[in-house]
């Protein structure tokens, strides 16, 4: 089997495509669809047994990638390795600001450590990223980066920090593809809502216990998958948005718009669309379906 992707196959050909978080969840599907057509693909994080893991199963499907471990956190380890790849590759053609991590908690629970520890993740380890890109690199070639922020526009109750960083995210979203356009450089931003990832077995407690009521919420009636964000990061990464520039796609199914007064019935003409062959469904969900299916 091979990733069911809407856009042709060598849409990348001959291109570059960093992308940080690419070891597991939402980051490891994009770089499957990214390598599909025809990237070589240059995987970015902390846990080198799960980046090793990926280039293998992008190996394995017939594409091209490699990896770097490295935390974004760190300025001087973000410049050594965008000049590593640099070195090695030459022009890197886009970026997929994909790394990022929370914890959930309410605001008065958060102390100092831990807010600055997910801003720095969220915003500082994405703003690092792309500067090196550019400077190093895009600044003289051109190329589009896509970072990946969240629904945020209510506010994130329960997750207050990671909410901050994200709104920041997009506001550095928008600063740079003003900038950098000159360059010849698009930045545009990827807001998921519910996602259903393998990242939502990390949660636990009454986090986990909310994970399948989510959809409720959503006038789609479900939650989405990560092929359907993918796509949209193809979209933006490929030369038919090459007149894109700092934009904030939502992927949400609607769940950022209306407000609580509106009923939300059942939804129906509605199929998920899942390309990645690879895929693995939480186990939460997996929990929800058998509960489901003896009731």
């Amino acid at each position: 089997m091979s990733y069911n992707s809407v856009f042709k196959q060598d849409l990348f050909a001959g291109q570059t495509m960093i992308v940080t978080g690419g070891g597991s969840g939402i980051g490891r599907c994009c770089a499957h669809e990214l390598s599909h057509l025809g990237a070589h693909v240059v995987l970015i994080g902390r846990s080198q047994d799960k980046l090793e893991t990926v280039q293998a199963e992008i190996i394995e499907d017939g594409g091209r990638a490699d990896f770097f471990t490295c935390d974004i956190r760190e300025e001087e380890s973000v410049k050594n390795t965008v000049a590593a790849i640099v070195k090695k590759h030459g022009v890197v053609h886009g970026l997929l600001n994909n790394a990022g991590g929370q914890y959930p908690a309410p605001l008065s629970a958060i102390n100092q450590k831990g807010f600055e520890t997910v801003v720095r993740t969220n915003l500082v380890g994405g703003f690092l990223f792309a500067r090196e890109v550019y400077t190093q690199c895009m600044i003289k070639s051109g190329g589009s980066i896509v970072n990946i922020i969240a629904d945020m526009w209510g506010g994130m109750p329960g997750m207050g920090h990671s909410g901050a960083a994200r709104a920041g995210m997009e506001n550095f979203t928008k600063t740079a593809s003003f900038e950098w356009g000159q360059s010849g450089v698009r930045v545009n931003a990827i807001a998921p809502g519910w996602i259903i990832s393998s990242g939502m077995d990390t949660y636990d407690g009454a986090a986990k216990a909310m994970l399948p009521m989510l959809k409720e919420a959503v006038p789609l009636k479900r939650m989405g998958t990560e092929s359907e964000v993918s796509g949209a990061v193809s979209f933006l990464l490929s030369e038919a948005a090459a007149f894109v520039s700092g934009a904030t796609l939502r992927i949400d199914g609607a769940a950022s718009q209306g407000n609580r007064m509106w009923p939300l019935p059942k939804a129906k003409n509605n199929e998920a669309y899942n390309g990645f062959h690879r895929a693995v469904t939480p186990e939460i969900f997996k929990e929800k379906e058998k509960d489901e299916q003896g009731a």
